[in-house]
């Protein structure tokens, strides 16, 4: 089987979605990859070829344990990536995904083995953001939620935005709202919006924004000196 850019992209797609809780479809992947969906019913015919991805009754697409084993090896690469752009260029944590995305297919084995090396394995990414993609099941489990899912006042720190989005990761760094940013919230509002101060500063954010930032419960309550 020929391992192509397009077959990977379609594969680690198909990982993503469903970290993110979506039944994944062929509209589905038309609206991640921002493809036509005929590109998206001959790429399904390739993967299914290649099993690579197994397709239901009702259009449901699940990756092999071939399709899995691809994916994560795209994930993994993507990840040391985006830590190496930080962690040793110093690039804006909010650049690094787009740039990791043109760069992962490139990455040999022997210059990951390098990376692993001299980054370690392990930890999360710039954006808070494991190798290994997790359910919103697997970290309402760890104990996280979603900004928009807390009520005030209390503080919570941010631990994991969604990273597949440039325009909101320039807007939430212009807030100051990144992993390790810790929240004091004062609550809902009627109109879906969620208002917080971070560093001091006052900033309120609608619901759509709010839900593409996990956070976790501090200790502190919201106003106590630390």
């Amino acid at each position: 089987m020929k391992i192509t850019v397009s077959k990977e992209n379609y594969l680690k797609a198909i990982a993503e979605a469903e970290a993110e809780g979506e039944v994944v479809i062929a509209a589905t992947l038309a609206r991640w990859l921002e493809v036509s969906p005929p590109a998206v019913t001959m790429a399904i015919r390739r993967l299914k070829r290649d099993a690579c991805i197994e397709v239901g009754a009702e259009g449901h697409i699940l990756l092999t344990v071939e399709g899995r084993k691809i994916a994560d090896r795209i994930l993994h690469r993507h990840h040391l990536i985006e830590r190496m752009l930080t962690e040793i260029f110093g690039m804006e944590w909010y650049k690094v995904h787009d740039e990791a995305e043109r760069l992962e297919h490139a990455v040999s084995e022997d210059f990951e083995r390098l990376l692993i090396k001299r980054l370690g394995d392990g930890q999360a990414c710039p954006h808070g953001n494991d190798a290994e993609v997790d359910s919103p099941g697997e970290r309402r489990r760890r104990g996280w939620l979603t900004l928009a899912e807390t009520e005030g006042p209390t503080r919570v720190k941010v631990v994991s935005v969604y990273e597949r989005d440039r325009r909101l990761l320039e807007f939430l760094d212009g807030l100051d709202v990144q992993p390790g940013a810790e929240l004091d919230v004062a609550g809902r509002n009627y109109d879906d919006t969620i208002s917080f101060s971070v560093g001091g500063r006052p900033v309120q954010i609608g619901g759509a924004v709010a839900r593409k930032v996990w956070v976790k419960p501090e200790a502190v309550p919201a106003g106590a000196s630390r």
